[in-house]
């Protein structure tokens, strides 16, 4: 069974299953989902915990050997077992569908993983953990939903915020949730209980954004000029290299007028929109224009290339 990570908690309030795979590359949001699972594990009796890290050299029999060594009268446990890689190996994938066969009454097994590609989730492994338990999906907060994201937060904390202070925040911590969840915790100490005024968290909260080419394609096709100027600058500023910029955006671009699927899952949503907005004159010239800053980027066509990325906007948006 599969739950997003918005539905654990009033799963965990109902039941707790034997086995919970955890996949997504959201740190804050995984270890918030891990928490939640142990503490529900906790509150059912199972007061031990063991952690396995696979990684070079790991020996799977432990593994194994501690889904075993279970006796009459021993405590309930939580084993967690950590795959960074996503790939337990042939070893590991027969250790894990071994005991998802018959998963122990006394044991809750804790699973982290990274977002998994397709294939990998139709591994036999990987469909033994779903279905002796739940996997918990995560995935990245979009730039759409952070404002409310954000105000979820501020409520825990019996904090308000006016839609213009929840967009400043979107702003200033787009791309770095740790960063965010950072930033609303501090403005609990600082700024106390309440509804928050701009001034106070303006001066409270850092920009801690992280800038992404993709998120720079995505603003471009969506036509939000302000945002993917906002990138773009962003990019500049930490030193990104203009030519991974530009495939990012040019990728985008040919994948909008071939009508081309592409890996980044907000891209291509951005793309599909941009499909039903843009004439296919525009995207010639956005792509002519891509080629430009190519020039530019190798020193062998006039222009800088930076300069040359937000006239790119401009040009698609007409």
């Amino acid at each position: 069974m599969q739950l997003r990570v918005e539905q654990l908690e009033s799963h965990l309030g109902k039941t707790l299953a034997a086995v919970y795979a955890i996949q997504g590359d959201e740190p804050l949001l995984a270890l918030e989902a891990a928490d939640a699972v142990r503490t529900a594990a906790r509150k059912r009796g199972f007061s031990e915990r063991q952690v396995f890290e696979s990684g070079r050299g790991f020996d799977w029999s432990e593994f194994a050997h501690a889904t075993q060594a279970l006796s009459l009268f021993a405590e309930k446990k939580v084993l967690e077992l950590r795959l960074p890689s996503g790939k337990p190996g042939t070893q590991g994938a027969e250790a894990l569908a071994a005991y998802c066969a018959q998963p122990a009454a006394d044991l809750l097994l804790l699973v982290s993983l990274p977002r998994l590609d397709r294939a990998t989730q139709g591994s036999a492994w990987f469909s033994a953990l779903a279905g002796a338990g739940i996997v918990v999906d995560i995935w990245p907060v979009e730039r759409s939903r952070l404002p409310a994201w954000i105000a979820q937060r501020l409520a825990r904390q019996r904090q308000s915020a006016p839609q213009e202070v929840l967009e400043f925040l979107a702003d200033r911590v787009e791309g770095n949730l740790l960063a965010a969840h950072q930033e609303v915790t501090k403005l609990a100490l600082v700024a106390g209980e309440g509804a928050l005024t701009l001034e106070a968290v303006q001066e409270a909260v850092s920009n801690v954004a992280r800038y992404d080419p993709y998120v720079a394609a995505e603003a471009l096709l969506e036509g939000d000029l302000e945002r993917y100027s906002r990138v773009i600058e962003g990019l500049h500023g930490e030193g990104e290299a203009p030519t991974f910029v530009l495939f990012a955006l040019s990728s985008a671009l040919f994948a909008l007028k071939n009508g081309e699927r592409v890996f980044n899952r907000r891209v291509q949503a951005a793309v599909e929109g941009a499909a039903r907005r843009y004439a296919p004159a525009q995207v010639e010239r956005a792509l002519s224009h891509a080629a430009a800053i190519d020039r530019a980027a190798k020193g062998v066509g006039p222009g800088e290339p930076w300069q040359e990325f937000l006239k790119l906007g401009l040009l698609l948006r007409g």
